[in-house]
């Protein structure tokens, strides 16, 4: 389900109409998140590390309004919930594109994902996700320790959907790399997404 922002009377509207109209309207920020306690758990539990920070940063931006927020046809609207559609990764090198219903749960989450990630890898080419408007768009490189990414875009897709990205796991911190639609939001907001993923991750 989805509301639509009346933009005349939205306190952000000055800020929606100046950059909507930009070639290039995300920003981007990366982040190190301490992950000592969400890995120890998942060791403990023999959880997946990826599904579990996964779930909780869906967690944390679904606690955010402006990361359900979504420009489609110039109008602008609020999702009740937004879903994740992760880059899953394969063997032989290559990925797949997946999606993820969030759930109230992890314990719920993780039985739909994992189901979702057997038939990624079981698949060929990039096997594009079933969804819409109301996703984050993942992705993961274990490889690299990175201070800052960027993303391959069609500037001609209209596209207004946040993208979150995770690097490689050095002595329990993780670089996290937040890139968002500046007509819908600003750092106040990615601030607040990062205080409650890290609260979410701290909680084991």
């Amino acid at each position: 389900m989805r509301k639509e922002i009346d933009i005349t009377s939205w306190s952000r509207k000055d800020h929606y109409n100046f950059f909507k109209g930009f070639e290039e309207p995300f920003f981007g920020v990366t982040v190190e998140i301490d992950c000592e306690k969400a890995y120890n758990h998942c060791k403990t539990n023999n959880e997946s590390f990826f599904l579990y920070y996964l779930y909780q940063s869906l967690n944390a931006a679904n606690q955010v309004d402006p990361f359900r927020y979504r420009i489609v046809e110039d109008e602008v609207y609020e999702y009740d919930s937004v879903h994740a559609s992760p880059t899953i990764n394969r063997p032989d090198g290559t990925f797949g594109f997946a999606y993820m219903d969030f759930q109230p749960t992890f314990d719920v989450f993780k039985i739909a994902a994992k189901t979702e990630i057997d038939l990624v890898q079981a698949s060929s080419g990039l096997t594009p996700a079933a969804s819409g408007a109301n996703v984050i768009h993942y992705s993961s490189i274990p490889w690299l320790k990175f201070t800052s990414l960027s993303h391959a875009r069609s500037f001609k897709f209209k596209d207004s959907c946040p993208k979150i990205s995770f690097g490689k796991l050095v002595n329990n911190k993780m670089p996290v790399s937040i890139h968002v639609h500046h007509a819908l939001m600003d750092g106040k907001s990615v601030g607040e997404f990062v205080a409650i993923f890290q609260d979410l991750m701290n909680a084991n």
